[in-house]
């Protein structure tokens, strides 16, 4: 008898490092202008994150990133970069999507934050994200840097506008 192998389940995809995130997304940068396609990327923290470790301590936090993590794989598609920055940032690289699809996902990552409840020593946790995203939608040239500077930049926007939102920024 064959085995047959299961699809992957989205919560079971790893993440890239930061070394083979920036790769991938060079790469896949690349193949978008080449074949003029939209590429989007995208910056996620969880909001107050420092904070949150300082009050219920590195498990809790871990628990919180681990729930971040979780969310953003089920939030995307297999066929999109997911990778975890040394400053516990989240980075999506999202090929064959522009401006209005970033959109509708970070809606929807903010949503899902939103409905996430930690409870620690019988205090509920409120959950936010704070979420950058650039894009190029093609026909302009600039470089893969550029998209990923974009995105940091929003995503400081939206966390210095009190997080709990997205700011999506079009680097040409």
């Amino acid at each position: 008898m064959s085995e047959q192998s299961s699809p992957i389940n989205p919560s079971e995809r790893s993440l890239f490092s930061l070394a083979q995130i920036q790769h991938l997304m060079r790469v896949e940068f690349n193949r978008a202008q080449r074949y003029d396609y939209p590429i989007g990327c995208m910056l996620i923290a969880v909001d107050r994150l420092g904070h949150l470790r300082d009050l219920y301590g590195y498990e809790a936090k871990e628990e919180i990133l681990d729930a971040a993590v979780a969310l953003l794989k089920s939030s995307t598609r297999s066929s999109d970069f997911l990778g975890r920055l040394a400053d516990d940032r989240l980075l999506a690289v999202i090929p064959h999507t522009g401006a209005g699809g970033l959109d509708i996902m970070a809606r929807r990552l903010l949503e899902g934050a939103r409905a996430m409840d930690f409870a620690n020593e019988g205090r509920t946790i409120q959950i936010t994200l704070s979420v950058g995203a650039s894009h190029n939608d093609g026909g302009a040239t600039l470089f893969f840097d550029a998209m990923l500077q974009s995105a940091e930049e929003a995503q400081t926007s939206a966390s210095a506008a009190g997080g709990d939102r997205h700011v999506v920024i079009d680097p040409v």
